[in-house]
C-alpha cells in the first residue's frame, strides 16, 4: 500500500500507486472541470498532490496549458521574484565501482582517464573559481570506497571552506556524493555543509536495477531512502533529482513528486531543492540509446508543473541544456542555475585536452560566468551568489516556514543585491558592472521596508570600499 509516512521505498514510491496515478491522469487530461479545480487549489500556492499534478501535466486543453504556464510563473514571483542562484560544480574524483549504463565513470569504461584531484590541485580549482566569483559549489565524486573514501571528502571540504584568495570566498559547499550511513551523514553536517544532493536516476525500480547493473548503487532501496538517513544525521537541506530520459517522463514525474510528499510526511521538511537534468552525450554514452528522451516543449511543461506542485522548492537547471532552453524554462520556475561550469575532473585552471577528457557529460552552455551574469540581468534577472541562509541557520523547517509564509522574501532581494555588488566590483566586466550597478539602482526600491533598503544603501557603500560579506 502506499504510505507517504514509511521509511520503506517500496511504500512511499508505490509501482502500484504510480500505475494508479497514470492512468488517472491520462483519463482527466480532458477533464475541464477537474482541471479547473485543480488549478484553484494551486493558486493557493500551498502545492499539490502528485495525483492531482499529473493531470495536469497530462492536460491537452491548451487554454488551460497556457493558464498552467501563466500560474507556475506567477508562483515563481511570488517566492522566489526575479533573483536566480548561481552555482558551480567541482568534481573531485571520477574513480568509481558502480556499472550505471548512462554514466561514462562506470567501471568497465577502460579508456577514460580516471583522476583524483589532490588538496593542492582542489586549492588551485578553488582559486580559479574564487577568481571567477563563485561563492557557491556543488561537490561531486564517483563512488568508490578506496579511492573517495568520506574521508577524502571531508578533507576536501575543509580545505575549500579554507581558502580566502584576494576577496574570494566559497561560502556553501553543497555535497553530491553515493547514498551512504547516518554516521557519514552526520560528518558531513559537522564538515559545514549546505545541501546534501543526490539524484534518483530512476523511479521505475525494475528498470533502476537494469541501469545499475552492478556495484553498490545496484540497491534500489538503499539508494532510494538514503534522504531519510540523511535526515537522521542532521542534514535537513536535501536536494532531490531524476535523470529524464531513462524512464517514461511521466513515471519519473510521479515518483519525483511522491518522495517530496514522503520527506514531508516523514520529517516535516520538503526537498530544499529538486533538479531537472537530462541524458546527455559523453565519452562512451549515446543518449539516442535511450528510448525515453523528452523534447523541449516537454521538459518546459515539467518544470511548470514541478513549479506549481511543489512552490517552496528551489528548483535547478545545469550547463547540461543550452542556452535556449535554459532560457525559456527559467521564468517558469527555475531559481538556481549553474555557470561557468567543467564537469571533469579538473579544469578550471587549465581545460583538459580534448583527447584526454574526463567529463561526465558535455556541457551544452557553454558561457563564463559573467557572461551568464551579463545575459541574466539583461532578461532582468537578479543574479545572486547569496549564501546567508545556510550561515544564518536558515535550514530544514525554518527555511520552509519563512518560505511558505512569504517572509524569506525580507531577506533574499537584500541579500541578493550586495552579493551581486561584491560580484561588480571584484570580477566584472565593464559591461557587466554598468548593467549591474544601474539594475541594484532600480531593485532597491522594490525593497518593501524603508529601513531595510537604508540598510541596504550603507551596505553596498561599504562594499564599494573593500568590506565584504554582510549579510540578512
Amino acid at each position: 500500500m502506499y504510505d507517504p509516512k514509511s521509511r520503506c521505498a517500496d511504500d512511499f514510491i508505490n509501482h502500484e500507486e504510480i500505475l494508479e496515478t497514470l492512468d488517472y491522469a491520462w483519463e482527466n487530461r480532458h477533464n475541464r472541470q477537474l482541471i479547473d479545480q485543480i488549478l484553484e487549489k494551486a493558486k493557493l500556492r500551498k502545492g499539490l498532490s502528485h495525483r492531482e499534478a499529473a493531470v495536469l501535466l497530462d492536460c491537452d486543453l491548451e487554454d488551460k496549458n497556457q493558464e498552467i504556464y501563466q500560474l507556475a510563473e506567477q508562483i515563481k514571483k511570488d517566492f522566489y521574484g526575479n533573483r536566480i542562484v548561481l552555482f558551480a560544480p567541482l568534481y573531485l574524483s571520477n574513480y568509481c565501482v558502480n556499472g550505471c549504463v548512462y554514466c561514462p565513470y562506470h567501471a568497465k569504461n577502460k579508456h577514460i582517464p580516471r583522476k583524483k584531484l589532490s588538496q593542492e590541485e582542489i586549492r588551485q580549482e578553488v582559486i580559479a573559481l574564487q577568481d571567477m566569483g563563485h561563492k557557491r559549489l556543488a561537490l561531486e565524486t564517483g563512488e568508490d570506497p578506496v579511492n573517495n573514501p568520506i574521508e577524502y571528502v571531508l578533507e576536501s571540504i575543509k580545505t575549500i571552506y579554507s581558502i580566502k584568495h584576494k576577496n574570494g570566498a566559497i561560502r556553501r559547499v553543497n555535497v553530491n556524493i553515493a547514498a551512504t550511513t547516518v554516521e557519514n551523514y552526520r560528518k558531513l553536517k559537522e564538515a559545514g555543509i549546505g545541501t546534501y544532493i543526490l539524484f534518483q536516476e530512476t523511479y521505475h525500480k525494475e528498470s533502476y536495477l537494469k541501469l545499475h547493473p552492478t556495484g553498490p548503487k545496484h540497491d534500489y532501496n538503499y539508494h532510494t531512502e538514503a534522504m531519510d538517513r540523511a535526515m537522521e544525521g542532521g542534514i535537513d537541506d536535501v536536494g532531490c533529482g531524476v535523470l529524464f530520459g531513462l524512464e517514461l517522463y511521466r513515471y519519473e514525474f510521479a515518483g519525483l513528486l511522491m518522495h517530496a510528499e514522503h520527506l514531508e510526511a516523514a520529517f516535516g521538511v520538503g526537498p530544499h531543492t529538486i533538479s531537472v537534468p537530462r541524458v546527455k552525450r559523453a565519452d562512451d554514452i549515446d543518449p539516442d540509446a535511450f528510448d525515453n528522451g523528452i523534447d523541449d516543449d516537454t521538459f518546459a511543461k515539467i518544470v511548470a508543473c514541478i513549479r506549481i506542485a511543489v512552490p517552496y522548492t528551489g528548483m535547478i537547471i545545469s550547463t547540461r541544456e543550452s542556452q535556449q532552453c535554459r532560457e525559456r524554462v527559467l521564468h517558469l520556475g527555475i531559481s538556481q542555475i549553474s555557470g561557468g561550469s567543467r564537469t571533469s575532473v579538473g579544469g578550471y585552471v587549465e581545460p583538459e585536452p580534448e583527447e584526454e577528457s574526463s567529463e561526465q557529460f558535455e556541457v551544452s552552455d557553454r558561457r563564463s560566468l559573467d557572461e551568464v551574469v551579463n545575459w541574466l540581468m539583461g532578461m532582468g534577472y537578479v543574479p545572486s551568489f547569496c549564501t546567508a541562509c545556510y550561515r544564518e541557520g536558515r535550514t530544514g523547517d525554518r527555511f520552509m516556514s519563512l518560505c511558505k509564509s512569504g517572509q524569506i522574501q525580507n531577506c533574499c532581494l537584500p541579500n541578493a543585491l550586495m552579493t551581486l555588488k561584491e560580484y561588480l566590483m571584484d570580477y566584472a566586466s565593464p559591461d557587466t558592472l554598468e548593467k549591474g550597478l544601474a539594475l541594484i539602482q532600480q531593485q532597491i526600491g522594490e525593497i518593501p521596508r524603508q529601513r531595510t533598503r537604508e540598510i541596504v544603501q550603507e551596505r553596498l557603500a561599504e562594499i564599494e570600499k573593500g568590506n565584504r560579506d554582510f549579510r540578512f
